[in-house]
């Protein structure tokens, strides 16, 4: 199953959506950290995208979905990009395809 995650950062309240698992096209959703925003995006890598576009099977040369910046990086899924404090599942989640 794939799901949408809520995280909160414990100290500043920061919140992301995280995406686990596979949607029904084979995509995987990746969670990258902007150094330039200081946010977590959401980046479609793989599946049947991936196939038709090569430039989808991975993170190079795609840009923050926020400022457009190419400095990014897959999140570590713990550490907050605003305060680099402690970020953490809510229990919140959703069934995403």
């Amino acid at each position: 199953m794939a799901w949408k995650r809520k995280y909160k950062c414990q100290n500043c309240g920061y919140q992301a959506d995280i995406y686990d698992g596979k949607g029904f096209m084979g995509q995987k959703i990746v969670s990258v950290y902007c150094h330039d925003c200081h946010t977590v995006q959401p980046l479609v890598v793989g599946g049947v995208i991936g196939q038709s576009a090569p430039s989808f099977q991975g993170l190079a040369d795609r840009l923050c979905l926020n400022c457009g910046s190419q400095n990014i990086t897959e999140w570590d899924g713990r550490t907050c990009p605003k305060c680099g404090g402690p970020m953490t599942d809510t229990g919140e989640k959703e069934f995403w395809t």
